[in-house]
């Protein structure tokens, strides 16, 4: 699972990436920095996790993780192959959520492709040229549907209808993750097409340091602009950001987000964030050996996470034990919280919930 980075040019998405990742993006004061889409493997920060660790002195501790792709910047044509536009579209079809990265800020010294700082009409450039390219694949699926429709076929009746919608949403510059479907005919008919404008977005407003806490009056008009799209927003001074990731002191660290009036590095935040948008949640195993999170999907049973570990365990799963974290946290260890009755044990219906303790019986 991949969340990729977009933007129009130098609006700050490498040096994003760098804050992000310990793979460093190359990043300059100029347009087409990034060509070859970078992959970071980032950790996910959780709280959590550290507590686990007070209480079971584990040899090491693996947090969860999750892929971050940095993508060159499009620009207008984009569509229509301007600006390498086809390999950069290419990239954000093979990812699984856009974090998209708006200029929220004046400064002279760095140069904007369009000349002037307008975060609603870069938002609006990246979004036709993505939904022209989702056009383009409506369109043919169009062809075919409708040769089928031609004879009363009942589901390709219904197909004809939902892409007619999509095409007419679309033709009005609306991204199809605003559109309202039901559950089924997005499972059955728009899922398949993997369309560009359907995947899950989290809006990044790259501010400035005075900024950073409460936004401005850019970051306000892309509120507005957004409002019924169905997505995130958080707010970033992406500059600053890379500034508290250099200090390698934990204490120094925590003194500059103080100046700032920040809880944390706002990094964290959309580390975090992009885990959520990526439908994403944790489960750990806990023991001398390794303190461990794992990453599963929403909605996943006890034999798919089971898999996650090995696809043995998933293939030969028998029963799950499951302690919820607050009751580990509470009882301080897995001894005390059998004793208090409070260890589950599951079997293969089992919906994990975020933050589950488990351990696994399997046979093979």
């Amino acid at each position: 699972m991949k969340a990729g980075i977009v933007g129009l040019p130098n609006v700050g998405k490498s040096t994003l990436f760098n804050c992000l990742s310990n793979a460093k993006a190359q990043s300059a004061n100029f347009p087409f920095c990034t060509i070859e889409p970078n992959i970071g493997v980032v950790n996910v920060p959780d709280k959590r996790l550290e507590k686990l660790e007070s209480l079971v002195n584990p040899e090491r501790v693996m947090p969860a993780t999750v892929d971050i792709v940095d993508i060159a910047g499009l620009v207008k044509g984009a569509s229509k192959g301007e600006g390498l536009g086809n390999k950069f579209l290419a990239n954000i079809r093979e990812t699984d959520a856009i974090i998209h990265v708006l200029r929220c800020f004046d400064n002279d010294n760095i140069v904007h492709v369009e000349t002037s700082i307008d975060p609603i009409r870069d938002k609006e450039i990246i979004d036709f040229e993505l939904q022209i390219k989702d056009l383009e694949t409506v369109d043919k699926r169009l062809e075919r549907v409708k040769k089928a429709s031609r004879t009363g076929d009942k589901v390709a009746l219904k197909e004809l209808e939902v892409l007619n919608k999509i095409k007419e949403a679309l033709e009005s510059a609306i991204s199809v993750r605003a559109i309202e479907l039901s559950a089924s005919e997005h499972e059955e008919f728009v899922k398949p097409l993997q369309l560009l404008t359907d995947k899950p977005i989290l809006y990044v407003c790259n501010v400035d340091e005075a900024s950073a806490k409460d936004g401005n009056a850019y970051v306000e008009t892309v509120k507005k602009a957004i409002a019924g799209e169905n997505a995130e927003i958080i707010i970033l001074a992406v500059a600053t950001e890379a500034d508290i990731a250099e200090l390698e002191d934990y204490e120094e660290r925590q003194l500059f987000l103080d100046d700032l009036g920040l809880e944390e590095a706002g990094a964290s935040k959309l580390i975090r964030a992009a885990y959520k948008l990526l439908n994403l949640q944790t489960y750990f195993t806990a023991g001398v050996k390794e303190v461990r999170a794992w990453t599963i999907h929403v909605g996943d049973t006890a034999p798919q996470a089971a898999g996650v570990i090995h696809t043995d365990f998933e293939k030969g799963f028998i029963r799950a034990e499951v302690i919820k974290y607050d009751d580990f946290i509470a009882y301080g260890s897995e001894a005390k919280v059998k004793e208090a009755g409070k260890l589950a044990v599951e079997g293969k219906e089992y919906i994990v919930q975020d933050g589950d303790m488990m351990n696994f019986r399997f046979n093979v």
